[in-house]
């Protein structure tokens, strides 16, 4: 799992040299909260977003920024921030990082306009990029023992996922007894507390080698994962490919290109290609990316399912998804066991599989499955994925080189985010599409009233609010089957992708003693 030494690392800081492990389990929880409430932004916005529409009266595509800008920033400046912590600190970036997302929550929950929001909620994006490029960075500095950082890359790992899950449910308990920035205020005192103590505890530590900051390289890794990232969000919104949204993309995509060719070219590069030149490291980030995809997109789908079909309120929804964020948890905490009873390829090839199989099952469920069944499927995908993520993480971090720790993290951290974004794209973009191709049209609606129906099962629930009795709980059964038409296609392209990236792991996962007795073995029988 990679050697223990980090002899490229320069430790500074108030402490002596030995002191990084000293307060390592209280570095790790504080580590641990600031990627729980990243993972908490991601999703908590989404419950209150009634409530902002009324209060600041934002315009469709300023809602819509408002929900996106924030994945939107911390997916661009993931790259710069690894790299920026690698050269003047992760303690720094760190402790910067804590900083910017606490004034910006305090900026987002007092906003007065669509515009103000916007502008927080991607400072919050910023702050957070900063934050979770440098925290796995750190664990690597102050958990130099191969099995304790498994460990504690679990514990880190789940933290973030966990934060995704527990997010519509803090909301929903915030909004029932206070305002909608009360979402964004309940990070400043946690930030504040984080902040103090991490100044004390947290130490030092860089890149030994004083790289030249490659300002250019940054600015198209910036412009160009934020520019795909956010063309890929528009296409899923409107299930349709725009000319205004395919120059963005195509745009993005031709920085994307000139950035990895310019990083090839200069002596020294804002980003380390050459990380993934270990197929292990390669097939670590493709395994998480694919978990994470599916498991925010799961969680997202299964929130509508239980809102708009079984009638949950929001609190209640985010409740029924406790379970599936338990067992995210447990995977994760015990990967690190699991990886040395069965080795981390047998063990990374069965977490996708029974993630995989997981999202098959739920697939094959009918609309009227109860609430029993549905829940032992999704903790089967939770803990496929915690203990999948985890151990990809620990397999990223231990293949990397310790002086480009914070590139490697920032690697990692950006496989989350993107993945979580083209979770929604590719699998909601299925779900859309089947769900619009499936809904005919229902006697005694109008066409206006259908033609709102067909852009989502929510629009249908309101419209069938607004009709008779018989022509609306008629349009609501359609729409409901439509959805669940939708759901299976899309959890079952879910399967799909995982069960593929299944036979990726489990053929590139080999340590090189396997490949050479597998080749040993082979020339023996050719023979």
């Amino acid at each position: 799992m990679g050697d223990n030494t980090d002899t490229d690392v320069t430790l500074g800081g108030e402490g002596p040299p030995a002191s990084p492990a000293r307060h390592r389990w209280l570095v790790l929880g504080i580590l641990c909260v600031s990627l729980l409430l990243i993972g908490m932004d991601l999703t908590i916005l989404h419950v209150a977003v009634p409530t902002v529409s009324q209060d600041l009266l934002p315009s469709t595509s300023q809602l819509l920024w408002i929900v996106d800008i924030y994945a939107l920033t911390v997916a661009a400046f993931l790259v710069t921030c690894g790299t920026l912590s690698d050269r003047i600190g992760r303690k720094k970036v760190l402790l910067g990082g804590f900083a910017v997302f606490g004034l910006a929550s305090a900026g987002a929950a007092f906003s007065t306009a669509p515009e103000l929001l916007i502008l927080t909620r991607a400072a919050l994006g910023f702050g957070a990029a900063m934050v979770a490029a440098a925290t796995v960075a750190v664990i690597r500095i102050v958990f130099p023992d191969d099995r304790e950082r498994a460990f504690a890359i679990g514990l880190w790992s789940a933290s973030h996922s966990v934060g995704a899950a527990i997010g519509p449910i803090t909301a929903g308990l915030l909004l029932e007894h206070f305002w909608w920035g009360s979402v964004f205020l309940i990070n400043v005192p946690i930030v504040v507390v984080a902040l103090i103590i991490g100044a004390v505890v947290i130490p030092e530590s860089r890149d030994e080698h004083r790289r030249r900051w490659d300002g250019l390289s940054a600015v198209m890794s910036i412009l160009g994962l934020g520019g795909l990232v956010y063309a890929l969000k528009q296409f899923g919104e409107h299930g349709a490919i725009s000319p205004a949204y395919a120059a963005v993309g195509l745009v993005s995509i031709a920085l994307l290109v000139l950035f990895v060719l310019r990083q090839r070219r200069i002596t020294e590069p804002l980003l380390e290609l050459s990380l993934f030149a270990n197929r292990k490291f390669s097939v670590a980030t493709g395994s998480i990316l694919v978990c994470f995809a599916g498991y925010i997109a799961l969680m997202f789908f299964a929130t509508q399912r239980f809102q708009l079909i079984s009638g949950y309120s929001p609190l209640a929804a985010g409740v029924a998804l406790l379970p599936m964020a338990v067992a995210n948890a447990v995977g994760a905490v015990f990967a690190p066991r699991i990886g040395m009873a069965l080795t981390n390829r047998v063990a990374v090839t069965t977490g996708l599989l029974v993630f995989g199989g997981s999202m098959f099952g739920l697939a094959v469920l009918s609309a009227d499955s109860g609430y029993a069944s549905i829940v032992a499927l999704l903790m089967g995908t939770g803990l496929g994925a915690g203990v999948v993520t985890t151990l990809g993480a620990d397999t990223i971090m231990s293949n990397a080189d310790p002086s480009r720790a914070g590139a490697a993290g920032a690697i990692q951290e950006t496989s989350f985010e993107l993945g979580s974004g083209l979770g929604i794209v590719i699998l909601g973009t299925a779900l859309s599409a089947i769900y619009r191709i499936t809904l005919h049209p229902v006697d005694g609606v109008p066409p206006a009233e259908f033609a709102e129906a067909q852009n989502s099962l929510g629009s249908a629930v309101e419209v069938a609010s607004r009709l008779n009795d018989q022509a609306g709980a008629t349009l609501r059964s359609a729409a409901e089957t439509a959805f669940h038409n939708g759901f299976t296609i899309a959890v079952s392209v879910g399967g799909a992708m995982l069960l593929a990236m299944a036979v990726v792991a489990w053929r590139l996962l080999r340590d090189r003693r396997e490949v050479d007795d597998h080749d040993d073995a082979t020339t023996s029988a050719q023979a």
